[in-house]
């Protein structure tokens, strides 16, 4: 799957709709192969987008967890770690 789409669920503070449009896209990106359709197919990917957000949206929404919510700064603070250690620094 695409590495550019994050977890969303859990973080504190919560996702925000441009977290959740920004997933969707890269979604549909990785799946039409498009980084951006042609005019003949704009209509139907930004339709594509739209619907993913919103089943995304519900489905973040609907989610339970019993677990404290992931601090955003720590988490990228690891992630920089890992691709230091990965790519070199």
């Amino acid at each position: 799957m695409c590495r550019n789409i994050k977890t969303l669920f859990n973080f504190d503070p919560p996702v925000n709709a441009e977290e959740i449009r920004a997933a969707s896209l890269q979604f549909v990106r990785k799946i039409s192969g498009f980084n951006k359709p042609s005019k003949a197919n704009e209509a139907a990917f930004l339709s594509a987008v739209d619907e993913i957000a919103g089943v995304s949206t519900r489905f973040l929404h609907s989610l339970e967890t019993t677990a404290p919510p992931k601090n955003r700064e720590e988490e990228a603070a690891k992630a920089r770690t890992r691709a230091a250690v990965r790519f070199g620094a």
